[in-house]
C-alpha cells in the first residue's frame, strides 16, 4: 500500500498502537517487531480487542481480510506514516536532544508554553527511532506547538529523527559522556547530538544555545551558526540568570539582556543544573510571545516526575532522587548540587554508569574522587563496577540488595540523601528502607 493511501485511513482513524496491551477502540496497530518478538503474531489479537486495522509484514500472518494491510516494513510504514503527517502540519515544532536534562527541559518548556498554547510535548521517554514517530502521529489538529524530546547512542540517529520531525526551532541541552560504546567517543557525542544544529542550520530554524558551554559554542563555532538566541549564566547571553538559593528546591532569577528587572521564581526542582534548562525554556517562551507572568507562572507550576531531581520526605530522611539515568557528567552535575544544597548532614549514595564503553574505570574512578573531594558524611558506592575500584576511604556494596540489607541493619536517620545510578541498578528498591 502506498503512503498515501494509508495516510487517508490513518486521517479517519488517527489512533497509533503498537502494544496490545494498550488497544483503543478503531486504533491503527501497526506489528512491529523486536529482539525477542514478532508483532504480526499479535495482528489478530489486536483486533479481537478493538483496532480497526493491523499493518504486518509477515506473510505468515497476514490474512485476506480488509483489515489486514501488508507492507514491506513495518516500522518503515510507520516512520514514513509519521513524515507524511508532519509534512501536512504547519505549527511550530521543537526538537530537544542532549546527553542530560532533556526529558526535564522538555517538560519544563511544555509547562511554560501551555500557559499560552495549546501544546503537545512527547509523552514519558518516546524518544528513539519508534517513539518520534509515534509522538508526530499523536499530534491533532486543534494543537498549537510541538515538542519533540529526541535521543540517540549512535551517529546519524538525530539526523534522521530530525528528517522526520522536521524541527523548526530547537537546543541541545548538553553534551556528555554518554552511551560512549554506541558513540565510540566524546567526539563522537558531540558530532551527533550536532546533528540537530545541522538541520536547523540548512532549514533556517531557530537555534538555542547556552552560551557559557563551551562544547556547545564549539560546535556552534565549527558550524558558522548566526541565527542563534543565547540563554546561560553571563550578562552575554540574551536570556541571563542564575540561583538565588537551594533549600533544597531552587530559587532562580532572570532577566531580558538589557533589561533592569529581575524576576525571581520560586519552583519545585532539585538540582542546580537545571537552571539553564529553566533559561532554555524562557528563552523560547519570550520568542513566542509569553509575557513574564506566563513564563514564571510556567516555570514555578512545574513538578518533577519519573525519579529525574525529585525531592522526597520519607519519616527518615530527604531524598533527592534521581536515579532514572546516570553518566559521566550527569553525576558529575548531581553530586555538584549536593554541595550547595542547604543541609546539615549529607550522604551520597552512588551506583554504577552503565554503557560507559572502554572508559568505564576511568569514570567511575573521577565520580569516586568528586565524592571524596566533598566532604560529605557519609559516602556510599554500590555496583560491580564501584566495588573494583573500593578502598578504605569510602563504603562499597557490590549489589543494590547489598547495600538495602545493610541499610535495613544499620538505617540511615536524618539524612539529606542523593541516590544516583543508571536505572539498571534498581535504586528504587532503597527507598523502602530510607
Amino acid at each position: 500500500m502506498q503512503i498515501a493511501q494509508l495516510y487517508q485511513i490513518y486521517k479517519e482513524f488517527p489512533k497509533v498502537c503498537t502494544d496490545t496491551r494498550q488497544i483503543s477502540k478503531d486504533c491503527l496497530f501497526f506489528a512491529l517487531k523486536g529482539d525477542n518478538f514478532n508483532g504480526n503474531s499479535f495482528a489478530e489479537k489486536a483486533l479481537e480487542a478493538g483496532a480497526k486495522y493491523v499493518i504486518v509484514d509477515d506473510r505468515n500472518f497476514y490474512k485476506e481480510d480488509p483489515a489486514y494491510i501488508l507492507v514491506d516494513d513495518v516500522l518503515g510504514a510507520l516512520q514514513e506514516l509519521a513524515r507524511f503527517h508532519r509534512k501536512h502540519l504547519s505549527i511550530p515544532f521543537v526538537g530537544i536532544t542532549g546527553t542530560n536534562g532533556k526529558t526535564t527541559s522538555k517538560e519544563l518548556l511544555n509547562s511554560v508554553l501551555s500557559q499560552k498554547f495549546k501544546t503537545y510535548a512527547t509523552k514519558g521517554n518516546l524518544n528513539n527511532h519508534i517513539g518520534v514517530p509515534l509522538t508526530i502521529l499523536a499530534l491533532t489538529e486543534d494543537i498549537e506547538i510541538a515538542i519533540v524530546e529526541m535521543g540517540a547512542n549512535h551517529v546519524h540517529e538525530i539526523g534522521f529523527l530530525c528528517g522526520i520531525s522536521q524541527p523548526t526551532h530547537g537546543f541541545i541541552t548538553n553534551v556528555g559522556k554518554a552511551h560512549l560504546e554506541g558513540f565510540g567517543s566524546f567526539e563522537g557525542v558531540m558530532k551527533a547530538k550536532g546533528e540537530l544544529y545541522d538541520y536547523l542550520k540548512e532549514n533556517n530554524g531557530q537555534i538555542y544555545i547556552q552560551g557559557d558551554n563551551e562544547y556547545l559554542m564549539q560546535m556552534a563555532h565549527d558550524r558558522g551558526l548566526n541565527q542563534v538566541i543565547y540563554y546561560g549564566y553571563s550578562d552575554r547571553n540574551d536570556i541571563q540568570g542564575g540561583l538565588v538559593v537551594a533549600d533544597p528546591n531552587l530559587t532562580i532569577f532572570w532577566n531580558s539582556k538589557g533589561a533592569e528587572l529581575r524576576n525571581e521564581v520560586k519552583t519545585n526542582l532539585t538540582g542546580a543544573y537545571n537552571i539553564e534548562n529553566m533559561l532554555a525554556a524562557v528563552a523560547l517562551g519570550k520568542t513566542f510571545g509569553l509575557n513574564t507572568e506566563e513564563i514564571n507562572q510556567g516555570l514555578g507550576e512545574y513538578v518533577p516526575q519519573n525519579n529525574r531531581s525529585q525531592i522526597t520526605k520519607t519519616e527518615k530522611n530527604t531524598i533527592i532522587d534521581d536515579y532514572y539515568n546516570a553518566n559521566a557528567s550527569s553525576m558529575a552535575a548531581a553530586l555538584g548540587n549536593l554541595a550547595v544544597i542547604q543541609a546539615d548532614r549529607k550522604v551520597a549514595i552512588l551506583g554504577d554508569m552503565f554503557e560507559m564503553g572502554d572508559q568505564s574505570e576511568l569514570e567511575h574512578k573521577k565520580v569516586i574522587e568528586q565524592a571524596k573531594s566533598l566532604k560529605l558524611d557519609r559516602l556510599i558506592f554500590v555496583g560491580k563496577a564501584f566495588y573494583a575500584l573500593r578502598d578504605e576511604e569510602a563504603t562499597y556494596y557490590e549489589s543494590t540488595e547489598d547495600l538495602k540489607n545493610a541499610l535495613l541493619e544499620t538505617p540511615l536517620e536524618d539524612y539529606m540523601i542523593l541516590l544516583k545510578a543508571s536505572r539498571g541498578m534498581a535504586f528504587e528498591r532503597l527507598m523502602e528502607v530510607l
